[in-house]
């Protein structure tokens, strides 16, 4: 029985060391050799510091910063997850006005405003909901609406691949130039 049961033994170290240690070794390194920045999170630096990661959203509530769509966990990656509420849910109906009733702008306000992501860290919304917030962020910041909107224009990415996805704009890299191009007044 020993002589059955030890091929099976080989096979299976064999496949665990090559499948378990080997291959994602490899796989790890080849990334972070042709592709470090996404390799290694996406995270964005500021003086040194680490200041978040392009690929996860940040709680902007402040009036001077375009604010990201809201979020099931908070903003914690930890809580990841869409809150699975469905469309007769009164909670979801509660929490869209609320969060309607947080939006100063008249008018139709995008969805992706009022709702959550999937994953609850979604860090783009749309051009919509970028010129939504636009008179808001001019007016803090003293700036000129046309002159937030010039910005926001050079942060829109375009679909993937030219098929992909939707136009989006990156909340946390639009809310950092917005510091340097327009700086708060003290």
């Amino acid at each position: 029985m020993l002589n059955q049961l030890m091929p099976g033994l080989r096979l299976a170290a064999l496949l665990t060391v090559l499948t378990g240690l080997i291959y994602p070794g490899v796989v790890t390194a080849l990334c972070r050799a042709f592709f470090p920045g996404a390799a290694n999170g996406s995270l964005i630096t500021r003086d040194g510091a680490i200041i978040g990661s392009a690929l996860l959203a940040q709680n902007f509530t402040r009036p001077e910063y375009f604010h990201p769509r809201p979020s099931a966990g908070n903003y914690d990656a930890s809580a990841s997850g869409g809150s699975n509420l469905g469309p007769t849910s009164q909670k979801l109906v509660d929490r869209i006005a609320a969060q309607r009733g947080q939006q100063a702008t008249a008018g139709l306000i995008p969805a992706d405003l009022l709702t959550t992501s999937a994953s609850g860290l979604d860090p783009h919304i749309s051009p919509a909901s970028a010129q939504t917030q636009l008179a808001r962020v001019a007016s803090a910041r003293g700036a000129t609406p046309e002159a937030i909107a010039a910005l926001v224009a050079t942060f829109v990415e375009p679909r993937a691949l030219g098929l992909l996805g939707e136009p989006r704009v990156n909340v946390l890299r639009l809310n950092l130039a917005l510091d340097d191009r327009f700086p708060l007044r003290k």
